[in-house]
This record gives structure tokens, C-alpha cells and sequence, in this order.
């Protein structure tokens, strides 16, 4: 782990260098990158230097220990345990963050929520974990804004799409995706029954516009003389390309222009338009995969979450976490639970890591 760390220090001091340079200022997409790379190491760096130099004292404070002085010993010996037990904070905590981090956790985040089984009171629920949820984003200085949504006469939501911006958004709100299992009274019962209904949510990162970047040995670029009406210099040089993406397929051919240098260029704007909307396809199929596997059916029994109205009561049911305190986590008081599931999957990670 410590020739991990200190490797990650020198790429560190390698990207503070490379940000300096002028350049890579002058390259705003390898500046980005490359901003983006130091900032996601700061932590990690940060920590180690201060586990460096928590090291070197618990060594100076144990070379005390074999002084003659006596008060010298003494001293060493009353502040080397609080010692000690940081610098085992600290390996914990470098643990922790040497673990691979999911890609998308600094992403903003879609939000969606949608009434499941329960009619009228399923969709009156959805509105209280909007609120929920919106609530919990005010504590953490995230932005709410909502993209979609059917209201109900009633006050409640059939659905709610929203988008919440801020650092670190996903890395919190991705174990909220799920069916949410409500057990309490409708207002619209006259007898006192409990009912108990479901709320679907699907978190997702907000997806990024996918950037095509067209290797030269992807391609097959064939001229040709072209054909049809233009004039003599048209029909007479091979001005005419055809340009073949490899790994797909895709066959794009321009013949308008008289230069054949103004052909391939054209040719591959369209070339990388084509393989754009492909990707965003793609990527559109992978979240609508992601949301089915995330909220299920909708159905009461597929529930991560239960909100017990008479016993004011929250369980979630992937850590066995329960609290007392449903008007508070309503309020937006998510964190013990999320906490919880937090601590759940880096164990898991520290595990898999070995």
C-alpha cells in the first residue's frame, strides 16, 4: 500500500507541473483532463503526507523512549498512544480511498420518481419522497430541478423526473434506486385501514455528451471519380470519397465538392455525426437497462425500503438499518442510512481488494 501511495504522490507533483505548463493551458480539453486527474488524487495525497509525517513522529517519540532523561521518557511515552491510534486512522482512511472510485460518482444526478402499486396513495407518497429528497439536496448544497412531471389532483405525482446538480451528487443518491414501500392510513380511507403501497426510484448520472474521436487506423478512405452532373472538372479527377468506419461498418461517401480534400472533410463530419447519435444510443439503451434492473416491476414485495407510518418507523432492508424518526428522515435526513450503505459497499470493495 505504501509504494501505491507514494506512486500517487509523484503523479500528483507530475500533474501539478503539467497544469502550469502553458502548453497545456493552451489546450483546454488536455488541461480539463488532466485538472480533472490532480483534483481526484488531492485527497488521497493530502492524507498520505500527513500519515508521512504522523510516521515520523511515532518513530521520534519511540527513539525517546530509550533516552536517559527521564521526563523525556515520560513525555514520549504519555503522547506516542494518541499517536499510534491516528496513524491507524489514517491507514483506514488511505484504504479507503485507494479503492477504485465509480466513475460517475462526481456526476450530477437524474432523479426519478414514479408512483407503483397503490393508486392515489402511491402517488401522494411520490410527492413526499420528492420532497424527501429535494430537503436532503438543501443539506448538501445541491441544486433540484425538475425535467419532468405528472401531477395528480390530489397533490401527488404519477411521476417526477428531476435533475440534481452538485459534486458528489450520484456518489450519495445512487443507493436510493429501488422500489420504497410505504404502511400507513390513505387519507382517502374511511375505515382505518393500514394500506401499504410502493414508490419506484431510478437514479442515474446525468449522461454526457459522447465526444467521437476518429482514429486514423479505423478508417479506409477510397477516391474515386465522380459521376453525374458537375463539369468536366468534376467527372475527370477522382475527387469522389468513400470513407469505411472499421470497427462498424459504416460507409459514408462524398462526391459534391470538386476538391477531393473538401470531400473527405465533409465525408467525416457526417461520418462522426452518424457515430455520435450510435453512441448516444447506446448509452440511452444502457441507462434503460440500468432503470429496469434498478426499480424491478414496482411491485410491493421487490422493496429496499419500508416507511412505517404508525410506528414511525424506516427500515432499510439491505443493511438492516432502522430508525425511529420518519418525520426527520422525510425531512431529509437520509445520511445515517446512506451512511450505512456507504460503509456496506467500501467492506465489500476492502474484500474483493483482499
Amino acid at each position: 500500500m505504501l509504494d501505491r501511495l507514494a506512486e500517487i504522490e509523484r503523479r500528483y507533483e507530475e500533474l501539478e507541473r503539467l497544469v502550469a505548463d502553458p502548453t497545456v493551458i493552451a489546450n483546454r480539453r488536455e488541461f480539463a483532463k488532466l485538472a480533472r486527474e490532480r483534483s481526484q488524487l488531492e485527497e488521497t495525497v493530502a492524507r498520505w503526507r500527513e500519515r508521512q509525517h504522523v510516521a515520523r513522529e511515532v518513530e521520534a517519540h519511540r527513539e525517546c523512549l530509550r533516552e536517559k532523561d527521564a521526563e523525556l521518557r515520560e513525555l514520549a511515552r504519555g503522547e506516542l498512544p494518541a499517536l499510534e491510534a491516528r496513524l491507524g486512522e489514517l491507514d483506514a482512511t488511505l484504504k479507503q480511498l485507494l479503492l477504485p472510485k465509480d466513475p460517475n460518482d462526481e456526476r450530477n444526478t437524474v432523479l426519478e420518481i414514479r408512483a407503483g402499486t397503490g393508486g392515489d396513495e402511491a402517488s401522494l407518497f411520490a410527492a413526499e419522497l420528492f420532497r424527501m429528497y429535494t430537503r436532503y439536496a438543501e443539506r448538501h448544497g445541491w441544486r433540484v430541478e425538475v425535467l419532468s412531471s405528472s401531477p395528480t389532483g390530489l397533490g401527488g405525482f404519477k411521476e417526477v423526473i428531476a435533475l440534481v446538480v452538485g459534486k458528489g451528487a450520484y456518489s450519495r443518491l445512487k443507493f436510493e434506486g429501488g422500489v420504497h414501500r410505504v404502511q400507513r392510513v390513505p387519507v382517502t380511507e374511511t375505515q382505518g385501514r393500514i394500506h401499504t403501497s410502493a414508490v419506484t426510484v431510478a437514479v442515474l448520472p446525468e449522461a454526457e455528451d459522447v465526444e467521437v474521436e476518429l482514429a486514423d487506423k479505423d478508417l479506409r478512405i477510397d477516391v474515386y471519380r465522380s459521376s453525374g452532373p458537375g463539369g468536366q472538372s468534376v467527372n475527370t479527377t477522382d475527387s469522389a470519397v468513400r470513407v469505411t468506419h472499421l470497427p462498424t461498418g459504416l460507409v459514408v461517401t462524398c462526391q459534391d465538392e470538386k476538391s477531393q480534400h473538401k470531400n473527405k472533410a465533409k465525408a467525416l463530419k457526417i461520418l462522426r455525426a452518424r457515430l455520435l447519435e450510435r453512441a448516444r444510443s447506446e448509452q440511452q439503451s444502457e441507462i434503460a437497462a440500468n432503470r429496469k434492473a434498478m426499480v424491478g416491476s414496482g411491485d410491493r414485495s421487490e422493496k429496499i425500503r419500508t416507511y412505517n407510518f404508525p410506528q414511525s418507523r424506516v427500515t432499510d432492508h439491505r443493511v438492516n438499518v432502522t430508525l425511529h424518526t420518519l418525520d426527520r428522515v422525510l425531512d431529509g435526513e437520509i445520511d445515517p442510512i446512506v451512511d450505512a450503505l456507504v460503509t456496506r459497499q467500501q467492506a465489500e470493495a476492502l474484500a474483493a481488494a483482499g
